[in-house]
């Protein structure tokens, strides 16, 4: 590889070594407002929970079947739309993921039964999680290598950004004037409004233009990073196929990294998602109750302290590595999140519990968003990120429909065992993560471990 980046004919050697330029930072930009949009999308149900509970008369263990739609569509729009970003390109899945979200948000305000709202959450889910695994991959070889760590954690602060708006446009707009149904329909059109920003401001990435051999295409994105271009590209097999997980679960170097990552990620969410989805309804139902716009307010405090642990913990990882300061970050969550349980006797009281919990759970997070990115290597980066998360959003489905099913079983009351018990989550993806090994996936895998064909992009 050369020392120098002009004289390189690898674009990702190009990218990671020049300085960044403003079209990356505006790449970097719109994807951090695309998991944004991903943020409030997701949680947009849980700002609808009260009022959809209280026009139909749903219990909690009904509830945390709406609450769980959305999740069990990102789990098969992970898997399926991520390898598509390996397939098709980054920047047609993004688009086409946005058009899922937009159809699917807009259906579901104005549902009018519980079945096709599921079905409508589901529409969206898939959507979303393709997008997240699309927009990883965008962020992560859309920037260079002295600000890629901390890119990716202020990307993944995006998502509790998103819910803070979210939360603010809900609980002092939407839920009085419109209603439950508002929530969808403003999320439907901001989604919209997306799809022309991204299709103009956002450039294939080069990586994925490389693996298809296809220069042109790599020198226009190094012409909007404005860096040298290339006369060619590194030797490529053209008659490859991009990896399907069947490839890296097979591959003996990539099998133990990812099924770490898959189930460490899975049982973080079940503890993750129980305080986001659930957090407003238990407010609302905690004595003394609060109407929905006020208990509403709580999610968007767990959304503020997601997006400052999300945006500190890159600067902590750039400095200390990834591996034991996102141990302490599982460890504290889980405690926050088990601490819940002892209720709060002031709105201002659960504000800052979820404050609290929000901090700690989502720097977690961009723990794990940092350890997708280094542990796949570059041609396989999407189709592992996708998986992962799909098998992460098993965790993340269960999640409410498991708390749901506790509360049934235990009752209202037992919010202290029904919280420990969704706190271990984080506690056994805690002893999955130090289980990683601390390598670049790069570097854990030569030509000879690839299949046969693959590019090496």
């Amino acid at each position: 590889m050369a020392s120098n980046p002009a004289l390189s004919n690898d674009p990702r050697v190009v990218i990671d070594e020049n300085p960044m330029a403003l079209r990356q930072w505006i790449v970097v930009i719109l994807m951090v407002m695309l998991n944004a949009l991903d943020g409030f999308d997701v949680l947009s149900s849980a700002f609808a929970a009260p009022g959809i509970s209280a026009e139909w008369g749903i219990e909690r263990a009904a509830l945390g079947v709406v609450l769980s739609a959305e999740l069990v569509g990102m789990g098969f729009g992970s898997v399926l739309l991520g390898g598509a970003a390996d397939k098709f390109g980054r920047k047609s899945t993004m688009l086409v993921c946005l058009l899922f979200m937009a159809i699917g948000m807009w259906a579901a305000g104005h549902a009018n039964a519980v079945t096709p709202l599921v079905i409508f959450r589901f529409i969206t889910g898939i959507g979303i999680g393709g997008m997240l695994a699309a927009t990883n991959a965008v962020t992560a070889e859309s920037t260079n290598t002295k600000w890629r760590k901390a890119a990716i954690a202020i990307y993944v602060a995006g998502y509790p950004l998103g819910a803070i708006f979210g939360g603010i446009a809900a609980s002092e707009w939407l839920l009085d004037a419109y209603g439950w149904r508002g929530v969808f329909d403003f999320g439907a059109i901001v989604t919209a409004a997306l799809i022309p920003v991204l299709y103009i401001l956002v450039p294939e990435t080069a990586a994925y233009n490389a693996g298809k051999g296809n220069l042109a295409g790599v020198n226009k994105t190094l012409a909007a990073f404005r860096k040298p271009l290339l006369d060619k590209l590194p030797a490529l097999d053209l008659s490859a196929t991009r990896p399907k997980v069947t490839d890296i679960l097979s591959n003996p170097q990539l099998r133990p990294v990812t099924l770490l990552l898959a189930f460490g990620y899975m049982f973080h969410t079940i503890t993750f998602y129980y305080i986001l989805k659930f957090a407003v309804q238990i407010v609302a139902d905690y004595p003394p109750g609060y109407p929905p716009s006020q208990a509403a307010t709580v999610l968007t405090y767990a959304n503020v302290g997601g997006f400052f642990g999300s945006a500190l913990f890159g600067f902590v990882m750039a400095r200390l590595g990834i591996r034991w300061p996102t141990a302490l970050m599982l460890l504290l969550g889980s405690v926050a999140v088990a601490s819940f349980g002892l209720g709060r006797d002031s709105l201002d009281a659960w504000q800052w519990a979820t404050v609290i919990t929000g901090f700690f759970t989502n720097a977690a997070i961009s723990g794990y968003y940092a350890a997708f990115a280094r542990g796949f290597p570059a041609y396989a980066r999407a189709t592992g990120t996708g998986f992962v998360l799909g098998i992460g959003r098993l965790g993340a489905a269960g999640s409410p429909l498991l708390a749901g099913a506790l509360f049934s079983l235990l009752g209202n009351s037992e919010l202290l065992t029904v919280s420990i018990i969704m706190a271990m989550g984080s506690v056994i993806s805690l002893v999955l993560f130090l289980m990683l090994p601390e390598r670049d996936g790069d570097e854990m895998v030569s030509a000879a471990d690839l299949p046969a064909g693959t590019p090496l992009d």
